[in-house]
């Protein structure tokens, strides 16, 4: 979870390095506490947190951190995932990920429907060469204090100068305008089965 109200960084951003996964990870579990995906998904506050916990070791582990780019700031007060252009994975590779995540998904409301959601969202991303924002969130007490805004100004330095188009799914509506405050423009709307939360597909194209 985004929800950071201000444009203009005012954070110092660094790359995270391997030892400080565990803390990064208990940051986005916290971040992303109140999303409604994972709400969706996992069910109770138990079985979502300990989900997220699970999540976010595998992204960061396997995906992010050995061949992807993952960033903070010196207070680790956010962080975001970024995926290099050309990486993006097959998706039973990523459903195969997930396996250690299934007692949680098991437990929420509508199982299949979950899966079939993190399908649909696999199955949408732009097949052209961009960057990917896999995951951006900010500690709940520092939001709205220019945390997101400098991480992503940050990237987004890198990925204009490559010149090249970024990509990020949004899981909160009340996030669209910070990503559009940013250069992100909605291309499509995923709705989840049975009244569950939507998606927005947003991409970017370099200034």
């Amino acid at each position: 979870m985004v929800d950071d109200s201000s444009f203009a960084p005012v954070h110092e951003v660094r790359p995270v390095v391997e030892s400080e996964i565990g803390p990064i990870v208990e940051l986005l579990v916290r971040a992303f506490d109140d999303d409604p995906v994972p709400n969706y998904m996992f069910g109770s506050d138990r079985s979502r947190r300990i989900g997220l916990r699970k999540f976010f070791t595998i992204q960061l582990k396997r995906g992010y951190m050995p061949r992807g780019e993952v960033w903070t700031t010196p207070g680790r007060a956010g962080a975001a995932l970024w995926g290099l252009p050309g990486t993006h994975r097959s998706a039973m590779r990523e459903l195969m990920n997930l396996v250690p995540i299934l007692p949680q998904f098991a437990t929420g409301a509508h199982p299949l429907d979950a899966f079939r959601l993190l399908g649909e969202v696999d199955a949408a991303r732009p097949k052209e060469s961009h960057w990917y924002l896999a995951t951006l969130g900010t500690e709940p007490a520092l939001q709205g204090q220019g945390v997101g805004s400098a991480l992503m100004t940050h990237a987004l330095k890198r990925v204009d100068a490559e010149g090249l188009p970024a990509y990020l799914e949004s899981s909160k509506e009340r996030n669209v305008p910070f990503y559009a405050r940013h250069g992100f423009k909605v291309t499509r709307e995923l709705q989840a089965p049975r009244g569950g939360p939507k998606i927005w597909l947003m991409w970017r194209e370099p200034k």
